[in-house]
């Protein structure tokens, strides 16, 4: 039996952030509806990939390679990406003055819609469909009405970053630090919606440092990234293994055996 490829396939992967290279090499597979997490210690540049595989213009990736479904998505602009089921969190989402949130949302998802050769939703199964969303995610629908983010607490962001999740569906997500300045139902919130759309085949990367959500959310491998490349691969004990020891002992630990 053929054994599918891999959904995302990252190889060898270089970023360069101006004339700083913050990853040197980094290479790692993600399966369709697979749950990987990703650790590392601040700077060791979680962020980065996750801007590098958006197209974050600030990001440049002199080499390597990423493919999302057997497309390569370093030639695509961020949209082109987005629209081949790419979706990438921000650590602090912005506001965006001016656009009211519902129009973004709906813009955005009908991009992706025609992309996967879907009707376009008009605004009255948009908003039946977001409200219903929203309730789920503890967002008050009358931030749909509002300017994106404007306003918003940091939790209420990061929950209207879950919205457009909920409704965008895509192939895989990558969530930078989605329970940073969320309480306990928005954690709870990240969970339940996290397990349902990997129930329909969206594969996930998270970045968590958080044990009791990383406990919660069973992820199928966890990795921890160092000096700018996948420095360990393990399970749910590795996590547990950071965590009680912080990065610097665990690493220097792992470094120990390693010498041993």
């Amino acid at each position: 039996m053929t054994l599918a490829p891999p959904l995302l396939q990252v190889r060898d992967l270089r970023v360069d952030v101006g004339e700083r290279t913050v990853l040197q090499s980094v290479t790692l597979d993600v399966a369709q509806g697979e749950l990987v997490v990703l650790m590392g210690a601040n700077g060791s540049g979680k962020s980065t990939l996750g801007m590098a595989l958006a197209g974050h213009p600030s990001y440049t990736v002199p080499a390597g390679q990423a493919l999302l479904g057997g497309t390569d998505l370093l030639p695509l602009a961020a949209h082109e990406r987005a629209r081949a089921g790419l979706f990438v969190s921000f650590q602090a989402p912005p506001d965006v003055p001016g656009v009211k949130n519902n129009l973004f949302i709906r813009t955005a998802l009908n991009a992706v819609r025609q992309a996967r050769g879907e009707e376009p939703q008009d605004a009255f199964d948009f908003l039946s469909g977001a409200k219903a969303a929203a309730k789920e995610l503890g967002l008050p629908a009358a931030m749909l009405g509002r300017p994106v983010n404007e306003g918003f607490s940091g939790g209420e962001r990061k929950r209207n970053e879950l919205l457009q999740l909920s409704l965008m569906k895509p192939k895989l997500a990558m969530l930078d630090e989605i329970d940073s300045g969320m309480d306990v139902d928005g954690v709870r919130a990240v969970v339940k919606l996290v397990e349902r759309l990997r129930a329909e085949g969206t594969a996930f990367i998270i970045v968590s440092h958080y044990l009791q959500m990383i406990e919660s959310l069973q992820p199928d491998a966890v990795l921890r990234l160092g000096d700018g490349a996948i420095a360990e691969r393990g399970d749910i004990e590795l996590a547990r293994a950071v965590a009680r020891t912080g990065f610097k002992q665990h690493i220097a630990a792992a470094a120990a055996t390693a010498g041993a």
